[in-house]
């Protein structure tokens, strides 16, 4: 089973696939991304339109205290730490990248509270670069399909970058994770209304 075969068969499902998050500048989407750990976009976006309303770059952050913050977005998983490591985030930029988002992977995850997947969604989307985050659907729809045999995120990562050309990164992430929210689910795949059906090792086996 081709990678070409299983990108397309998913772009003509999911032509519109893209991220569902909203944001006005790459330092919002950095923020909104760093919110969606363990938390739906939906609610994500419900947070950010208030909150995107008066801080908007690394200063406002800054110049907020951590319990002003957390009123802010507790209602999305993991409030405290969040707020936390964005305080911490925009402090970081703010002095080590003149209040600018630095645009590399590797500066990207020095930033508090970015791991290798919130980079890449920020490469990706924000700046239009070679980026493929691993979140928990991109993990178990490649791991079902047999692209990748791996438990970890960043092993997934490495090996589907190594079998998807590089300018597909960016809407791989997107098309393996519209499909594994539509269809392939963690508990009750539909693989009956599945478009990789007769590709899949499941099926063959």
């Amino acid at each position: 089973m081709g990678i070409k075969e299983i990108l397309d068969r998913l772009r003509r499902e999911y032509p519109n696939a893209g991220t569902m998050l909203a944001f006005g500048s790459i330092f919002e989407l950095l923020v909104a991304v760093i919110l969606s750990a363990q938390t739906t976009d939906a609610q994500v976006n419900r947070v950010t339109s208030e909150l995107f309303k008066k801080h908007k770059t690394p200063e406002d952050y800054d110049g907020l205290a951590q319990d002003e913050l957390e009123d802010m977005i507790k209602s999305v998983g993991l409030y405290k730490s969040k707020a936390r490591n964005i305080r911490a985030m925009a402090r970081k930029i703010i002095e080590e990248y003149s209040g600018q988002v630095p645009a590399g992977l590797d500066e990207l995850i020095k930033l508090p509270g970015v791991g290798r997947k919130t980079a890449n969604v920020v490469l990706a989307v924000g700046f239009k670069q070679p980026g493929l985050g691993v979140d928990t659907h991109v993990l178990r729809v490649a791991n079902r399909l047999g692209l990748v045999q791996a438990k970890t995120a960043e092993k997934t990562e490495r090996a589907l970058k190594s079998l998807i050309p590089q300018e597909m990164w960016g809407a791989s992430h997107h098309l393996f994770i519209w499909h594994g929210r539509k269809i392939c689910k963690a508990r009750k795949p539909l693989c009956q209304q599945c478009v990789l059906e007769e590709l899949c090792p499941k099926m063959l086996s």
